[in-house]
């Protein structure tokens, strides 16, 4: 299906590459007509011309100003909206930036925003999750600009090859003066990204202690070429930094195998892993409400188990 909109789609990037989440919203934004994307940022022709090799993109608006270096919503927001003067749709991926860009674009335009949807049912028509992604809400706007975040695991991501997308400069709207950016503290990670990772190896509370996490969770990675998860309540704990929690309020994941070590499965943990294709349970707890929803289910003490299971990999 392909309807007759012009959207614009926000690119997600690190400086040099094009982030996999924005590949998921070129998908979207492909069913709803012809896509633009819009790379913003400082120095950025070399994510230009990967964007411009995405598979069924046909402009590639690029901003490239000192002012959307860090990518502030604040500036961010004005340089769309004056794009959205010639685009029907902004379509950015559910990331910490897209969910940070799209309510004030939303909000400047005097749109209602449509958040994390899940598939496209017709030019104004999208299904969303509500309840923790126990129910799926379909939502129909009226509004003649729409803006939608995507959840990147509910769409196929594009090809990287295969475009021949033009380029073209925009004006920069410059300094909006509303923020300015500080500094950031990046955690160094050698393991897959949570949100692309082939496999997840997944803590909860009941590992007891970070020196457990590091211990017996992850060596099981490493022989496995995990990312390392965690749930809510191990990070709140204090087990692992914050970028490990999966959930509603962590980072929602798809892998082909998600595995769960002394993890319930309450249900905003399983609002972010239920879509992954295998899910793997290990649970003292035969009860534990992750059985429910895993395809593997081992009863065990993780203590005794991981080690086990590390060792005959």
């Amino acid at each position: 299906m392909t309807g007759n909109l012009k959207t614009l789609v926000w690119v997600e990037h690190d400086g040099t590459a094009v982030k996999d989440a924005t590949l998921a919203a070129v998908t979207a934004a492909s069913q709803l007509g012809e896509v633009h994307l819009l790379v913003a940022g400082q120095g950025v022709d070399g994510v230009a011309q990967a964007a411009a090799k995405i598979a069924g993109v046909g402009k590639v608006h690029v901003a490239d100003d000192a002012a959307y270096a860090h990518a502030l919503a604040e500036n961010i927001a004005p340089l769309v909206v004056e794009l959205m003067g010639h685009h029907d749709a902004f379509v950015a991926p559910s990331t910490t930036t897209g969910k940070n860009v799209a309510p004030r674009v939303a909000a400047l335009l005097d749109v209602m925003q449509i958040s994390d949807i899940l598939s496209v049912e017709g030019e104004d028509t999208f299904t969303r999750p509500i309840y923790a992604g126990n129910a799926i809400a379909t939502v129909q706007t009226s509004d003649a600009k729409k803006v939608i975040t995507v959840r990147g695991t509910a769409f196929e991501k594009a090809a990287t090859e295969g475009g021949s997308a033009e380029i073209e400069a925009v004006a920069s709207q410059g300094e909006t003066g509303v923020s300015t950016y500080v500094g950031s503290e990046i955690a160094e990670n050698a393991r897959p990204e949570l949100t692309s990772a082939k496999i997840i190896v997944s803590g909860g509370r009941a590992l007891q202690n970070g020196e457990n996490f590091t211990k017996l969770i992850e060596p099981l990675a490493d022989k496995l070429g995990a990312g390392v998860g965690a749930s809510r309540a191990a990070v709140d704990a204090g087990y692992v930094p914050n970028d490990y929690q999966v959930g509603q309020t962590g980072k929602i994941v798809a892998p082909e195998v998600y595995i769960a070590v002394g993890i319930s499965g309450a249900i905003q943990h399983l609002a972010g892993m239920k879509d992954s294709k295998v899910i793997v349970a290990i649970n003292k707890d035969e009860d534990a409400p992750i059985f429910q929803v895993a395809d593997i289910g081992l009863v065990g003490d993780l203590f005794k188990v991981l080690p086990e299971l590390t060792e005959k990999l």
